[in-house]
């Protein structure tokens, strides 16, 4: 079966650039990006300019404007973002063919150092301010991080598609649904408040620049708790991870308040990610760029490895969860 990407040729790159009244001066670059396909292009006369070509039927129209619109407002509330480019008739999502892109400017910067608790408490600043505009309204098109899609599709995908070893089956069917049964019994005792979340918020989605982050794709913007938007930047022994969790919180709380019952969540939201991820690398595995890119993928030691992760997650959720620091 052709995959997503299979008519999406220089030549079709190039016209649906120029049709947005830019002159491109024949130099691009395909940029590191898996689930979508992005460019950078040179403009005659000006400065280059970054190509988003959405992976076709993976978000409606809808979802990706409202993505859009969030990335204008945090823009507009003068937040660290890199928001797409509006044509002259105010659109930022454009069609050509079967394929929906949209523009940004092209902005530089280097990976954050996350050891550095000054930069952490940087990006705390950052992040309550994200969500204190995330928490204004909701998504009305963009889905939840949830259980049903993160856990329960992604484990029902897996196991109905040949992916796992006829000898390992059996071991992930029922380490699985354990994981789904405890997952589901933390969100039940800890409720949390729903907002509007980057969703992907890891280091290779921040750049730093001129002393200060700057955030960049919301492909994964979604609802969900506020932690989801934390956790990624914790690395390293519990020690260190309450150390980095404390200096972002006292940066954090100074735009929005957070609440100590979500740090129950996060290993809940660890195990969410690697089902998650798993069926993700499935579902895309038609895609040729990810036989390229994860070699490693759909082989049983792959599969052993993954189980016994998920294993380790099931001990961890166990465990107490990770606590803030009352004093230095």
């Amino acid at each position: 079966m052709a995959h997503a990407y299979s008519e999406l040729t220089p030549d079709t790159i190039f016209d649906a650039i120029e049709a947005q009244g830019y002159r491109c001066d024949g130099q691009y670059l395909a940029l590191n990006s898996y689930e979508n396909r992005v460019f950078q292009f040179g403009i005659e006369d000006g400065q280059p300019i970054i190509a988003k070509f959405y992976r076709p039927n993976r978000w409606s129209k809808e979802q990706i404007l409202e993505e859009h619109d969030f990335c204008l407002e945090l823009a507009a509330a003068e937040w660290p973002v890199v928001p797409p480019l509006k044509a002259q008739n105010g659109c930022t999502l454009h069609d050509h063919g079967k394929f929906k892109f949209a523009l940004f400017e092209r902005k530089g910067g280097r990976t954050p150092e996350l050891d550095d608790l000054d930069n952490l408490e940087a990006l705390g600043r950052q992040l309550g301010r994200l969500h204190a505009v995330g928490s204004l309204k909701p998504f009305n098109k963009r889905p939840q991080i949830d259980i049903e899609s993160y856990g329960i599709k992604s484990r029902e995908f897996l196991l109905s598609n040949d992916f796992i070893p006829d000898s390992l089956v059996a071991a992930y069917e029922t380490l699985s649904k354990d994981l789904i049964d405890t997952v589901t019994r933390k969100f039940h005792d800890n409720p949390y408040e729903i907002l509007r979340l980057h969703g992907d918020c890891h280091a290779g989605n921040i750049l730093w620049r001129d002393e200060a982050p700057l955030f960049v794709d919301f492909d994964d913007c979604r609802s969900g708790p506020a932690i989801q938007d934390l956790w990624l930047l914790l690395n390293g022994d519990r020690g260190q991870q309450r150390l980095q969790l404390e200096t972002i919180l006292e940066g954090y709380e100074l735009f929005h308040d957070f609440d100590n019952r979500e740090l129950h969540l996060v290993e809940s939201l660890r195990t969410l990610r690697m089902m998650h991820y798993a069926a993700w690398l499935a579902r895309r595995w038609s895609d040729p760029a990810f036989p390229m890119a994860f070699p490693w993928f759909n082989t049983e030691r792959y599969w052993g490895e993954h189980i016994i992760s998920l294993r380790e997650q099931l001990s961890e959720l166990q465990e107490p969860p990770l606590q803030r620091i009352t004093a230095f």
